[in-house]
């Protein structure tokens, strides 16, 4: 599909907009990460610990998952048949998105477990 040629800064800004919603509109797992960071960043929020740490570790996941989504569409466009450096080249690049999400995991666990767990435990235990 063609689409105009954007120039300057705003046209590199609506360029970048438009790669962002094709991969949201494609990207089932895009989605269900922003709803995770979402999540997350309401918590650290609502806990009032550990935003910086969850505002970069989710993006790192949304950045990864992004740059998964080009590779993918790049190598699909030039091998379209299965072979084994595009097989590689596109299971990297998902291995970018699976340890991003690892670390926001860990980073998530410790900037925020303590204050849940003291919320919990004051909930539950008077």
């Amino acid at each position: 599909m063609a689409r105009p040629n954007h120039r300057g800064f705003a046209g590199a800004v609506v360029n970048a907009a438009a790669g962002v919603a094709f991969a949201w509109r494609t990207q089932r797992h895009l989605r269900i990460e922003a709803v995770a960071a979402a999540l997350a960043i309401a918590a650290a929020a609502l806990l009032g610990t550990g935003l910086v740490a969850v505002l970069l570790v989710s993006a790192l996941v949304l950045v990864a998952e992004l740059v998964n989504t080009a590779v993918e569409a790049v190598v699909d466009l030039l091998a379209p048949d299965r072979r084994p450096l595009a097989a590689a080249a596109k299971d990297a690049a998902a291995g970018a998105v699976l340890v991003a999400s690892a670390f926001a995991v860990a980073v998530g666990v410790v900037a925020l477990g303590p204050a849940m767990w003291s919320r919990l435990t004051s909930v539950v235990a008077p």
